[in-house]
């Protein structure tokens, strides 16, 4: 059985002081991985003899505007169906350098998600096989995930603070 002990370690001493930020909460083993070296641990991931981590969960991305230099972060949860073990991967980037290598060389499965979080977020995956818009109209500028727009319209009247716990 995988312990996130044992997972760590193993990646620690593989990819060094590219790889920080351990934790587990809810008994997950998360960790961050340089843009540089994330597709090197993806594959080392999956053709790990013992991790035979091989299936993508999910890939999603988090638009953190008030951390300069890590203004965007794709998320990975990956996923060893062998050894039922699970554990996700983030990768930061800044706003004024949004790309970030495809991961769809080693998940194919990796299409889709990436396209939808290109969609949402504006993240570039470069090498991406057809990275356009999957859910919103061609014709919009902007990216609907990002926090740079305001929660509420503030030219309302029709509203009651009171209502809203204000």
């Amino acid at each position: 059985m995988l312990t996130n002990e044992a997972v760590a370690q193993d990646i620690i001493g593989r990819f060094g002081e590219s790889v920080s930020d351990f934790d587990d909460p809810f008994d997950l083993l998360t960790l961050t991985v340089s843009r540089e070296q994330l597709i090197p641990l993806l594959q080392y991931l999956r053709d790990h003899k013992t991790f035979q981590i091989g299936f993508l969960t999910d890939l999603t991305g988090v638009h953190y505007p008030d951390s300069p230099g890590r203004e965007f972060c794709v998320v990975y949860h990956l996923h060893s169906l062998i050894n039922n073990y699970r554990i996700r991967l983030k990768v930061f980037v800044a706003e004024d350098d949004i790309h970030i290598p495809t991961a769809t060389v080693i998940y194919e499965s990796a299409n889709w998600m990436e396209r939808e979080t290109f969609d949402f977020f504006g993240i570039i995956f470069d090498g991406h096989p057809k990275l356009e818009r999957i859910l919103n109209m061609d014709e919009m500028d902007y990216f609907p995930m990002r926090k740079q727009y305001p929660l509420e319209d503030g030219t309302r009247e029709d509203k009651i603070d009171a209502l809203f716990g204000r």
